[in-house]
């Protein structure tokens, strides 16, 4: 049976979106494991979210709370408010009581990635907040760490993520993530696709 492992996120510009997508074929290059892509749902009107200049969602189906059951194995994305995750994806978290009276989620491993308007947007304290979430859940935190080698250090452009996850740095909005940006989240998504395995196969 393969694993499954879910990359939920809620994406209001695309960059979060853009790392999902990566993360995703990062779990997927890992034999025996089906990854999905889930956004959570807005919470916004479409008014609100005209006037904010977002563009049109993705393909990606609505997540609800008892999708999470199915899963092995999480990546969970969003964008940072005030170096916290998004109130979208909070209200996510907020309704997944239900899961967590039952303990569905213990014991199964989850990542985190971000996106941040500048450098100093909370790369770590949205990673760092977030970890609550899954400490409730009884879930396993994942990070990347230094798995990811050299592209942990690189000093001559400008890169977002760190050893909690992969992320990006939109700017004004017009900066888009970049090639080793995105080669990290495919790392990401594959390093965690490859512990969700073993622990799915040790149970």
């Amino acid at each position: 049976m393969a694993t499954k492992v879910y990359i939920v996120y809620y994406s209001m510009y695309g960059h979060v979106e853009k790392l999902a997508q990566e993360i995703k074929k990062g779990a997927a290059s890992v034999e025996g494991v089906e990854a999905k892509l889930w956004q959570v749902p807005e919470t916004l009107s479409e008014e609100v979210l005209g006037k904010m200049g977002g563009p049109a969602k993705g393909d990606a189906p609505i997540i609800t709370p008892n999708d999470l059951a199915e899963a092995d194995g999480f990546v969970f994305g969003f964008p940072t408010r005030f170096g916290m995750m998004a109130a979208q994806f909070k209200a996510f978290l907020d309704a997944t009581g239900g899961l967590w009276r039952t303990q569905q989620l213990a014991g199964k491993p989850a990542g985190l990635f971000y996106s941040t308007g500048s450098q100093g947007g909370g790369q770590e304290t949205t990673a760092l907040t977030a970890i609550t979430q899954l400490v409730h859940h009884g879930m396993i935190f994942v990070p990347i760490g230094y798995t990811f080698g050299a592209g942990m250090f690189e000093m001559e452009q400008i890169k977002g993520g760190s050893p909690y996850g992969a992320g990006t740095f939109a700017g004004d909005g017009s900066r888009q993530p970049t090639a080793l940006e995105l080669e990290q989240a495919f790392h990401q998504g594959k390093h965690i696709a490859t512990i969700a395995k073993k622990l799915k196969g040790s149970a």
